[in-house]
């Protein structure tokens, strides 16, 4: 699952990250393993814990299985500051059990599922006068999502803005090269003009290939113009600190007021390096390229524009459900933008714009992904894809958003409801198999 689903980590490091051929296989394979290690943990505790005699099998399938499942893919999303890349849950956007997701995120729908694997596997090794009873349990457990997508979770405020995303197609081999600074700002600059109908008009993820206090006099003048013809700009830029020396990857909004949001989750070993200490003689040893990030704020997730709040994330922010719905309620629009030209045309910005929609489907609010080369798109608050930008060409994408407040459950309490529901079930599950496992021990039994 892992190889095929992250085979775009060498395209990342070998294409566009300076790593040799060789090291970059090895390193992926080496990534892969890892992540495989915790799908194996979810067997191994199950069978040391869990497996017995038939008259287990409901314990093990319905109760420790999918709990089990679910845990372990939620500490994967967490250690190592996480990598919640293919959770089983995001298979299900377009499909009835995604209904659930305002309520239990899409860690909630990876137990539906496996709880579902779980109940057709019992009825088929149960009595056969008892098959009936799991898979009514299954038509409920994915009619009743169901029912729950026509639920409105939040509601419209505010009249709809016009937004135009700005996919400049700058491929990354060149993105950064000197000659191409001018080029590509004058490419934004241009396409950017030709949308000043709009009330926003966003860059990408870096788009601006200099550090903001380089290209702070042309954005200045850009932006004026932008604020004569009534539009404002988002842009994507990396900031340099000179007082901390520190770099910050940002999005800057050049509109009524200025504001920054400096992303707060980092891609280890992308953006920065963990454990330098340890790791950095490794690292020295391989001549693998690195980053130098900070982290931004952790408590600055919103910023204003066109007159309203926004949640902002920046590239893989997005994955972390929890950590979108921290800006809310305040935010009444949820901005992506991102650089998936690291991925070359892989299945990595199709995963990418599944995690996008799931992050609008558990929070109730359109979300827009302004990417360089693609997929940027627009999403409304069920999940569905409003439209979408054709990968690598240059294009300007523009649609209607409607703002939209009010709290899902899952945007209150995010992951810790299912959380903690499944460890209880696994106590559960531990107490039932405890107790069918007492014997009466004779005494005879004893001496021997």
């Amino acid at each position: 699952m892992f190889g095929f689903g992250v085979s775009w980590i060498h395209i990342s490091m070998h294409r566009f990250g300076g790593v040799s051929e060789p090291l970059s296989i090895f390193l992926t394979v080496l990534f892969v393993a890892f992540l495989a290690l915790f799908p194996a943990l979810t067997g191994y505790l199950a069978k040391r814990f869990f497996a017995g005699q038939p008259k287990h099998t409901g314990i093990f399938f319905l109760l420790a299985i999918p709990a089990l499942w679910t845990v372990v893919e939620w500490i994967r999303g967490m250690i190592f500051t996480g990598f919640p890349w293919l959770s089983l849950g995001y298979s299900q956007i377009d499909m009835p059990l995604g209904g659930a997701a305002p309520i239990l995120g899409v860690f909630g729908l990876s137990y539906l599922l496996v709880l579902t694997s779980g109940l057709l596997i019992y009825a088929y090794t149960t009595h056969p006068q008892n098959y009936r009873k799991p898979l009514w349990a299954i038509a409920a457990i994915w009619v009743i999502p169901g029912l729950l997508s026509l639920v409105s979770w939040t509601q419209p405020e505010g009249d709809p803005i016009t937004l135009s995303l700005v996919q400049g197609n700058v491929t990354q081999d060149k993105k950064w090269l000197p000659e191409q600074r001018l080029p590509t700002l004058n490419l934004y600059a241009k396409l950017s003009r030709e949308n000043w109908s709009s009330d926003v008009v966003i860059w990408p993820e870096t788009a601006v290939p200099a550090f903001y206090h380089i290209a702070k006099p042309f954005l200045k003048s850009l932006a004026q113009e932008a604020r004569l013809n009534g539009s404002e700009l988002l842009v994507g830029l990396p900031i340099y600190n000179d007082r901390l020396k520190t770099y910050y990857n940002s999005m800057i909004s050049l509109g009524r007021d200025e504001s920054f949001y400096e992303k707060r989750h980092l891609v280890p070993f992308g953006e920065y390096l963990p454990l330098p200490d340890i790791l950095g003689s490794l690292i020295t040893f391989f001549d693998i390229p690195m980053s130098d990030f900070s982290p931004g704020d952790p408590e600055a997730s919103v910023v204003k524009v066109a007159g309203i709040k926004v949640g902002i994330s920046i590239c893989y922010e997005d994955a972390f459900g929890e950590e979108i719905a921290y800006s809310l309620p305040d935010a009444k629009l949820l901005i992506n933008t991102s650089n998936d030209a690291w991925f070359g045309d892989s299945i990595a910005p199709h995963q990418h714009l599944e995690i996008a929609r799931m992050r609008a489907l558990e929070t109730g609010r359109y979300l827009v992904r302004s990417t360089n080369t693609g997929i940027s798109a627009f999403i409304d608050d069920k999940g569905d894809i409003i439209s979408t930008s054709p990968q690598f060409e240059t294009h300007v994408l523009t649609e209607k958003v409607q703002p939209m407040s009010g709290m899902t459950f899952y945007a209150i309490f995010t992951n810790m409801p299912i959380v903690i529901v499944s460890i209880g079930l696994l106590c559960i599950a531990l107490w039932f198999r405890r107790k069918h496992l007492q014997v009466k021990v004779t005494p005879a039994q004893q001496i021997d």
